[in-house]
């Protein structure tokens, strides 16, 4: 076989040409700071540093994390102790490595419901219960919350409490600090992913749940795949000392050591640079664009009948469509006008949220955006014209009477939509 034939993988996705894939939450290439950490990683490999080469610390690098900590303390606004840091390979592995420690199978954990659907995909490995909570637009709804507290305590709540993904809501700082005195009354860990946290372009959001590290309920993932670059695979986990403690003493860090301790090294450098916060302003200022365009762009484009949520911060996009439209069954018609999205279904552990679906703004730039969105709104309207006549011949001149409603913005309480049963809820 001839070598310039061969399809070299270099991504975690494959997308077809002329598609415009509106389902990618990460940033585009064009987006990555490739200059900028080749600085970073000259003045980080000629220091006097050869320690980054060995076994790394069981927390990580404490020189890393003296820099994180700085970092965050400015951004944060509060003062953040680096021994409260420790380095994971990313959110995802920091989630993977909490599950394993703190978790087993057939124990309950509680989501927001709708949550990161890849988050329920670590859940199944770990064979967790799943209960998924509603919530509005203020975040998770305490109350509910409460109620489901009288009948059951899980080992941990996995909340995404600012910019939230799907729905792009945060969590209010009123909220925040009631869940932490939850948390302490009834005994579980807050697992907070706060990746984020950081991503704000208008509002500034609530402290993030890291503020609360000293209750000692508090786990709070943070990661630079979102602020610098996905294919460093750094993150951390910032939390007190005594759930540290679980962290450090696993066989895993035990035998090989703290994680990434070249890579925290180089972006130790970035930061102390300036080309992390310089990166950060980049970021921000491009995604600000890149969200007005989308969102104007399905303004003018789609029907009263759907609606959407504008995020202050975050990758994405969340839209409702009309109560008898299935996003997921809507996929394939979308595929064939070279543009796609992630149904809601995907984001619930029932596989229902059917008539919503996730949009992100990171991965393309303006033109691309708003092309994407015309195309999606030409398979919206379509469809929804369709099922309209579809109904009325079916059903009769009373379905046909509140199809019309419908389209013309009529729709089911959103909490109704997002509230979940009880029992038997499994990560799908």
């Amino acid at each position: 076989m001839v070598i310039d034939k061969l399809k070299i993988i270099t991504s975690n996705f494959d997308i077809p040409p002329d598609r415009i894939d509106l389902s990618i939450g990460q940033p585009g290439t064009s987006l990555l700071p490739l200059a900028a950490l080749a600085q970073a990683a000259e003045h980080c490999l000629t220091r006097d540093n050869s320690y980054i080469l060995a076994y790394g610390a069981e927390r990580g690098n404490g020189y890393f994390h003296n820099a994180l900590a700085g970092f965050l303390s400015e951004d944060y606004k509060f003062s953040v102790d680096p021994d409260h840091l420790f380095t994971t390979t990313g959110a995802s592995q920091g989630l993977d490595f909490i599950c394993r420690l703190f978790t087993r199978p057939g124990d309950t954990i509680f989501i927001e419901k709708p949550s990161y659907s890849l988050a329920l995909g670590i859940f199944a490995d770990y064979r967790l219960n799943v209960v998924g909570l509603p919530m509005d637009e203020d975040g998770l709804i305490i109350e509910t919350l409460e109620a489901e507290l009288a009948h059951q305590t899980p080992v941990f709540i996995y909340t995404i409490p600012t910019f939230h993904n799907p729905t792009g809501r945060t969590l209010s700082a009123a909220r925040r600090k009631k869940l932490v005195e939850l948390s302490r009354e009834h005994n579980f860990l807050i697992v907070a992913d706060e990746v984020y946290q950081l991503l704000a372009y208008t509002d500034i959001p609530p402290a993030p749940m890291a503020k609360y590290t000293k209750a000692a309920t508090v786990l709070s993932l943070g990661s630079f795949s979102k602020i610098l670059a996905p294919g460093l695979r750094l993150g951390w986990i910032q939390t007190h000392p005594d759930l540290m403690k679980r962290l450090t003493t696993t066989g895993l860090i035990c035998s090989g050591g703290g994680l990434n301790p070249f890579t925290s090294a180089i972006v130790q450098s970035a930061i102390e640079l300036g080309l992390q916060e310089k990166q950060l302003s980049h970021l921000k200022k491009v995604y600000l664009q890149r969200k007005n365009a989308l969102n104007s762009a399905l303004r003018e484009n789609l029907p009263d009948s759907v609606s959407f949520i504008e995020s202050d911060g975050g990758f994405f996009t969340w839209l409702q469509l009309p109560q008898q439209v299935d996003a997921e069954k809507l996929l394939s018609e979308a595929h064939r006008h070279d543009v796609s999205f992630a149904p809601g279904s995907f984001f619930s552990p029932q596989r229902d949220l059917k008539n919503y679906l996730r949009l992100s703004f990171a991965y393309y730039e303006e033109p691309e955006l708003v092309e994407g969105a015309r195309r999606l709104a030409a398979v919206i309207n379509g469809n929804i014209k369709t099922d309209i006549v579809t109904i009325s011949a079916n059903n009769g001149n009373e379905n046909q009477k509140t199809n019309r409603c419908a389209a013309k913005g009529t729709r089911t309480d959103d909490l109704q939509l997002l509230r979940s049963d009880r029992a038997g809820n499994h990560a799908g």
